[in-house]
């Protein structure tokens, strides 16, 4: 599962945010581990990195102002990197969709604390993207194309849709969908690219979450037009924030307050709107992402983190 790329941003993260150390660090004094001296915020881009980051700024400035503490945001390369990073206690604070939850639970047991809502709902669908003038109108028609997706560990750009065609069409394994049902595919490395990459014709299908063409209006005004919704998976439960095992009870409960308090604060919702599309915050438990583990579990062999 360590893939190279994911190994490369863990070790950035570990000499770049060196300084935010953790008490567990050996000393005298009798540093507590649970304690650390910062908390890094990570980030997945479903929009431009860059964006992103100038986007959450104003987040972990307020944070740290309510916990008295550090608080820093990064934004990194994939999924599976937001993870490792987790799993390494380099990011302590992750914005992580259902799939990738899932799988930090289960490797190195993250904990969810809270999901998003968007439209007055817990859950999502996922979305097949393609240009109107393609002439393809049915998942059937997929057969031999070009598909993108944003990420191989992403919930709504690669789980949900792939489980779904491959129980529609018979198909044993990733591969099999990948290489003979599909043409070729591209890893975007985000929704809006790979939207993107339908519109310029250098895929055929983008899976994403519903709808990445809002994000695209002002870009590409004609977007809407351009691109068309052929089919939807079934419902997702939203993504969420979760934290590593690592942080003090204490502290976790801080966290999970500040957010719920984001709801009564509208400059701090529209940060969260910019960023992912939130409309509020809402508290969230591990069982609530059994559909999530269910389906990973059985495509769990086939379905790896590249």
């Amino acid at each position: 599962m360590k893939k190279f790329f994911s190994l490369i941003a863990v070790f950035a993260l570990v000499f770049g945010l060196s300084a935010c150390g953790s008490d567990s660090d050996e000393g005298k004094g009798g540093k507590e581990k649970n304690k650390p001296k910062e908390l890094v915020m990570g980030f997945v881009p479903s929009q431009d990195s860059d964006k992103i980051a100038e986007t959450v700024k104003p987040l972990a400035d307020r944070l740290s102002e309510e916990l008295d503490m550090k608080v820093s945001a990064v934004t990194m390369t994939s999924y599976n990197a937001l993870i490792e990073a987790m799993g390494a206690n380099q990011v302590q604070i992750g914005f992580i969709p259902a799939f990738g939850y899932v799988i930090a639970h289960e490797q190195y047991g993250v904990e969810v604390l809270l999901k998003s809502i968007r439209y007055g709902s817990g859950t999502y669908r996922a979305q097949y993207v393609v240009r109107a003038d393609s002439g393809i109108d049915s998942l059937e028609d997929l057969k031999g194309k070009v598909w993108a997706y944003a990420d191989p560990t992403s919930t709504s750009g690669f789980l949900f849709p792939a489980s779904q065609l491959m129980e529609k069409f018979n198909l044993k394994s990733k591969e099999e969908l990948q290489t003979k049902f599909f043409k070729d595919y591209l890893v975007a490395g985000g929704h809006d690219n790979a939207a993107i990459a339908v519109y310029e014709g250098d895929a055929d299908v983008a899976t994403t979450f519903e709808d990445v063409r809002t994000e695209l209006k002002d870009e590409y005004p004609d977007v809407m037009e351009k691109l068309k919704v052929i089919g939807y998976t079934d419902p997702i439960p939203n993504d969420t924030i979760s934290v590593t095992k690592e942080l003090d009870d204490e502290l976790v409960q801080k966290i999970k307050e500040i957010f719920l308090s984001f709801n009564d604060d509208k400059e701090m919702i529209k940060i969260m709107n910019e960023v992912y599309n939130w409309d509020a915050i809402a508290e969230a438990s591990d069982d609530e992402y059994q559909v999530v583990k269910e389906t990973y579990g059985k495509f769990k062999e086939d379905i790896s983190l590249e």
